[in-house]
This record gives C-alpha cells, structure tokens and sequence, in this order.
C-alpha cells in the first residue's frame, strides 16, 4: 500500500473509532456539568445535627476506656440517638460503647441500624430495606465491610451506608450519584473500578488522536504539494 493511502486509510479509521468516543465523552460532560455536585454528594439527604451538650456526670472515665478496648488508640465522646457513647479506635478496630455504663453497643443490629439512619435522614420517606453487607458493592468499593445498607423511599432510592461498628454514617448514594459514577466511566475509560484516570484504554485514545492529527496534517501538506504538481503538468 502507498504511503498517502496508508496515512488516509489510518486518518479515516482512527478519526471515526475517536469521534464514537467523542460523542460519550460530550454527553457524560452535559450530564456532570447540568447536576450540580452538591447534588450528586446527597448534601441534603442528611439532616444536620445539632451541637448538644453532653453531661459528664456519671460517664465512664475515659481512663477506663483502657480496660473496655485493649489496646486503645483514641476515643470520642459524642450524642447518638439521644445518649452519650464513645467511639473508640483499638487494637481490635473501632467499636462502640455506652458512656454511661461501659457497655460494648457495637455490632449494631438492624433496628439499631435502622434508628441511626432515620435519625441522620433529612427527608420524610420511610425506611424500605435493610440489609447488613458482608461485600461492598461498586457503589461503596473502597469503604470497609461489614456494611449496614439502608434504603429509603423517595425520589432517586436514597441509601446510607451505617457503620455497625461506629453507627457513623459511612456514606450516602441516590441514583442520581449513580447515574453519574456510570457517566463517570465512560468519560475516563474505565470500566472496571472506575477510579483509574490514567488507564491503558485512555492512553491509547490520546494516542490514537496523536495518531489521527499527525496523518491528517501529513494529508493537507501532500494535498497541497499534489495540486501544485498538477498545476505544473497542466502549464
């Protein structure tokens, strides 16, 4: 095959194979770029708490703490569902504890769960399912498991993720995040975890449009220098 039917047959292909590319990555940026981020972090989906004072009469002396988690490497005070606890990060992981009598709270259970997480929901839908994860979904991939999934009716299936261990609030997802984390893959190419910006397949696009931009100029100069050469044979 000549050279300039080599350079135009690889301009013609790289140029379509980019230009389907071209079209995901155009509508995947329409669709980040119309929901606003906050939105897609479901901000308004958890309803904002109140500082409460916190009565140290009576509460387990953080020194004891040592004897309830071996190992204690920290320890916070704070109000869940209306009574004082203590997180406490140990050799064995993080746990929870009644502050008042010393009592390990942590693994919570499903109504536990359940309560914690209508507590923390900002909006009027009831709770539709809970499940306790042993295997994080694509949604949550890098969070930690066992995982408390809660979904909630309502506009865009909101679900919290409750921490069994903590009942902190692990992370929040509504469809409209999911629709997004699915746009999201196509604009970077991976299809995998989603997570990797500088994947093989987007390296070999970038390449490709190198490619495509190199033969298309090689094209336009030989175009010209092949008129010019006519033009002579013509005179």
């Amino acid at each position: 095959m000549r050279l300039p039917a080599l350079a135009r047959t690889t301009h013609k292909w790289f140029a379509l194979i980019l230009a389907i590319q071209a079209v995901f990555w155009t509508l995947s940026g329409l669709y980040m770029t119309a929901v606003h981020i906050d939105i897609i972090h479901g901000d308004r989906l958890v309803r904002a708490q109140a500082p409460q004072p916190i009565a140290l009469a009576g509460l387990v002396e953080p020194t004891h703490l040592a004897h309830l988690a071996p190992g204690l490497k920290a320890a916070r005070l704070e109000n869940q569902l209306g009574q004082p606890v203590y997180v406490v990060d140990a050799d064995e992981g993080k746990a929870l504890f009644d502050a008042r009598s010393g009592e390990k709270l942590s693994p919570l259970g499903e109504g536990a769960a359940r309560a914690r997480a209508k507590a923390l929901f900002a909006e009027d839908g009831d709770i539709v399912s809970a499940e306790l994860l042993t295997k994080a979904p694509l949604e949550i991939q890098t969070r930690p498991v066992p995982i408390w999934r809660v979904e909630f009716e309502g506009a865009w299936r909101p679900t919290f993720y409750i921490s069994p261990q903590t009942g902190e609030l692990v992370s929040r997802r509504h469809d409209l995040w999911r629709t997004f984390d699915f746009v999201w893959m196509f604009h970077i190419m991976d299809y995998d975890d989603r997570q990797d910006v500088n994947n093989i397949l987007i390296r070999i696009f970038t390449w490709m449009g190198v490619a495509t931009a190199a033969t298309g100029g090689w094209l336009l100069l030989y175009s010209f220098r092949r008129k010019r050469r006519v033009r002579k044979a013509a005179a």
